[in-house]
């Protein structure tokens, strides 16, 4: 799979925005809404990082999910709550806004899920497919 499309690096999935940073997480935000899922924190790393004196490329993780999809998963792997909601990375690499998740797969196996808890966890790759359509 290439990366415009959606590149695996390890255990995580990466695609191309064609939007800037800013935009990207409101065009997230957005459709976190609008499905009905919960955003929980929009975290600018960029900003945290100015208030310390010190310069980032501009990044920023938002971290969202449903409680009803992700309580069953905690319920069956306590530890799954240090990878859950289930987040995103949006940054900027040189020209591009790059779009990184930990792929529901590795988290899955991670956590030895039941296909069925897996697919709590899956949602987030058509969200991204969404998000960096053009």
């Amino acid at each position: 799979m290439s990366e415009a499309t959606g590149g695996h690096e390890g255990d995580v999935v990466t695609k191309i925005s064609p939007l800037p940073v800013g935009d990207t997480v409101k065009r997230f935000t957005d459709i976190v809404a609008a499905k009905g899922l919960r955003l929980f924190a929009v975290i600018d790393q960029r900003a945290e990082a100015r208030q310390v004196g010190m310069d980032l490329r501009d990044t920023t993780l938002v971290l969202f999910g449903s409680p009803a999809a992700g309580t069953p998963v905690m319920a069956a792997a306590p530890l799954s709550a240090l990878d859950l909601p289930l987040k995103i990375l949006v940054w900027a690499d040189g020209d591009e806004t790059k779009v990184s998740y930990v792929a529901p797969e590795a988290l899955a196996a991670r956590y030895r899920l039941s296909f069925e808890l897996a697919g709590h966890l899956a949602a987030i790759n058509p969200l991204t497919d969404a998000l960096v359509a053009d």
